[in-house]
C-alpha cells in the first residue's frame, strides 16, 4: 500500500473505515474460493488483502480513541 493510500484511510471517517472493511473482506472471500477453484494465480493478492484489512481495523480503532479521548 502506497504512502497516499494510508493518507486516504487516515482522512476517512469511521463509517467509511467500515464500509472498505466489509469491501476488503468479501474481496478476500471472493479470492480464497477462486484460490481454490485455481481461477487465482497471484497468490500474493491474499496476501495484501489481509494487510489492507489490518490497516483499515488499526484506522478505525485509531479513530475510535481519538473521540473517546476527547
Amino acid at each position: 500500500m502506497k504512502k497516499n493510500e494510508i493518507k486516504k484511510l487516515n482522512s476517512k471517517t469511521p463509517a467509511d473505515l467500515k464500509k472498505s472493511l466489509v469491501e476488503a473482506r468479501e474481496e478476500l472471500r471472493v479470492l480464497r474460493f477462486d484460490l481454490a477453484a485455481g481461477k487465482v494465480k497471484n497468490i500474493q493478492k491474499a496476501k495484501e488483502v489481509r494487510k489492507k484489512i489490518a490497516r483499515i481495523l488499526t484506522f478505525i480503532r485509531l479513530k475510535e480513541t481519538e473521540t473517546q479521548a476527547i
